[in-house]
């Protein structure tokens, strides 16, 4: 299974209210192990941001003028997450800002369940944690993930610490190599070999442990051996 674990930040709440994506950060997971590939990028909203967003995730308006528009990068975002599922945190949120995106580019080019799938972590944590907080801090807590660096809301460090998360979350251990797993395309054993280690030593029973032992023995009623 491919997936592709997302975050975005935004100029405010509302997309019904003209609010606009301004990043988005992503990485891929597939066979539940990160790949190394990433789509990131910083967007040009076309309106100001609100200084309660700046507040939470540090992006200015004067940051985002050189930047691209959505509809410059919307191609090559769209090829980056087809077919795969998304697992975002809180996703109403952030598929409501993509389909807004989506359909201010006016070329029929749909709603994001056209492409992908979607995985809301934030209700798959609510069912696994009842009562718990459900906050991604809260997760990274939860599960032993650093997030030291979290000063600010940041798309693409925020789906690198959900990827963490989820990953755990759903199944524990990610990165232990079993064996007929492939490692750089071969077969893995499984297994090291140790090599030059010396023999073992074998200890045997002296004379007068073996007539302690079967001295002991007589002393168990019904024993099973003994039948």
């Amino acid at each position: 299974m491919r997936q592709i674990v997302l975050d975005t930040e935004t100029t405010g709440l509302r997309p019904e209210e003209g609010h606009r994506i301004i990043e988005i950060g992503a990485v891929e997971v597939i066979k539940r192990k990160l790949t190394g590939r990433t789509f990131h990028v910083y967007i040009n909203p076309q309106r100001v941001v609100e200084q309660e967003a700046i507040d939470v995730h540090g992006i200015t308006n004067d940051f985002l003028q050189d930047k691209p528009v959505f509809a410059q990068i919307a191609e090559e975002f769209i090829d980056f997450i087809q077919g795969a599922e998304l697992v975002i945190h809180n996703a109403p949120f952030d598929v409501g800002f993509m389909d807004h995106e989506f359909a201010l580019l006016r070329n029929g080019t749909g709603k994001t369940i056209d492409y992908c799938s979607v995985l809301d972590t934030l209700k798959l944590s609510q069912q696994m944690r009842p009562g718990q907080r459900h906050t991604l801090d809260a997760l990274c807590r939860a599960y032993g993930v650093d997030n030291s660096n979290r000063t600010f809301h940041g798309a693409l460090l925020d789906a690198e610490l959900l990827a963490d998360v989820y990953l755990l979350m759903t199944g524990g251990q990610t990165a232990l190599e079993l064996p007929g797993n492939r490692a750089n395309g071969e077969l893995s054993s499984g297994w090291t070999p140790v090599l030059n280690k010396p023999a073992l030593k074998v200890v045997q029973a002296s004379a007068a442990e073996q007539r302690a032992h079967q001295q002991r023995l007589v002393l168990i009623n019904d024993a099973l051996w003994q039948e």
